[in-house]
C-alpha cells in the first residue's frame, strides 16, 4: 500500500520504540517522513533525521517550519515523545512530575500549536498523539504519568472539536504494556526483571505484550484517509487489560 504517497509527516520520538516503527511503516507506504527525536541516530532509513527537544518551542518549530519549507506542507503529526514515571504521590518529586508533564502534555500541545496553522491553512491534516491506557485508568506507582496522558486524551478531544470541520482531524492511541525500550528500561531497574516482566504478561487477557508494530499500525490507520470520519476519540490497543 501507498496510503501516505506525497504526504508529509512528522514523527517526535522517532529514534526508538513506538515512534521508530511509526516512522518506517510511514516510509514504507510512501509519506516524506521528518523523524524528530533528541537523539535522532537511530532513526529508520528512509526518514529525515531531526534533533528535537519537544519541550522547546523554538526547537520544535524549526522542525515544523523545515518540513514546510522542504516539501510545501505538513499533512500528518504524530506527537510520540514521551516521558516514563513510575513513582506514587508521595514519592513523586515536584522535579519529576513537570519533567513528566513537560514531554508528555506540554509537548503535544507545542507541536498541535505549530502545525495547526499550515493545517488549517491547506484545509487537510491528521494529528495522532499517543497517549496510554494509563490516562483512561489509574495505575499504581504512575501518578504523573496517568495524570499526564489523561491530560492528553482530554486535550486531543478538545483540538478535534475546535477544529471539526475544518478538514484537520485529532485522536489519541493508547497503548497498554508494549515490549519496547521502554518497558525495557522499567525492568531493568526491577529487583527482578524476569519476574517483573511475568507479571506484566500475565495481566494481559490476551497473554503477551504489545508490539511497536501494532500501535504504529493503528497511528497509520487514524492519519489515514480510512479514518476520514474518525475525530476525538482514543483507540485502545492493549490487548483487552481495560477490558477485563
Amino acid at each position: 500500500m501507498n496510503r501516505f504517497a506525497g504526504r508529509t509527516v512528522l514523527v517526535t520520538g522517532a529514534g526508538s520504540g513506538i515512534g521508530r516503527e511509526m516512522t518506517r511503516q510511514f516510509v514504507a507506504e510512501g509519506a516524506t517522513v521528518y523523524a524528530a527525536d533528541l537523539d535522532p541516530a537511530d532513526v529508520p532509513d528512509g526518514g529525515v533525521p531531526l534533533t528535537v527537544d519537544v519541550t522547546d518551542p523554538d526547537s520544535f518549530a524549526a522542525a515544523v517550519s523545515r518540513a514546510v519549507s522542504e516539501t510545501g506542507a505538513l499533512h500528518v503529526l504524530c506527537n510520540n515523545a514521551g516521558l516514563a514515571s513510575s513513582t506514587d504521590t508521595l514519592a513523586c518529586s515536584v522535579e519529576e512530575w513537570d519533567a513528566t508533564f513537560a514531554v508528555n502534555t506540554r509537548g503535544v500541545f507545542l507541536g498541535t500549536k505549530l502545525a495547526l496553522p499550515h493545517m488549517l491553512a491547506q484545509g487537510d491534516g491528521a494529528i495522532v498523539n499517543t497517549a496510554s491506557a494509563a490516562g483512561l485508568v489509574g495505575l499504581k506507582d504512575r501518578a504523573a504519568y496517568c495524570a499526564s496522558k489523561g491530560a492528553v486524551i482530554a486535550y486531543s478531544r478538545q483540538v478535534a472539536v475546535q477544529y471539526a470541520g475544518t478538514g484537520v482531524r485529532c485522536n489519541s492511541v493508547c497503548p497498554g504494556t508494549v515490549d519496547s525500550p521502554w518497558v525495557g528500561r522499567l525492568l531493568a531497574a526491577a529487583d527482578d526483571p524476569g519476574q517483573a516482566r511475568a507479571q506484566l504478561v500475565a495481566r494481559q487477557p490476551m497473554g503477551r505484550l504489545g508490539t511497536p508494530a501494532e500501535v504504529a499500525a493503528a497511528a497509520l490507520y487514524l492519519a489515514s484517509d480510512a479514518a476520514a470520519f474518525i475525530t476525538g476519540t482514543e483507540l485502545v490497543i492493549d490487548g483487552g487489560l481495560l477490558a477485563g
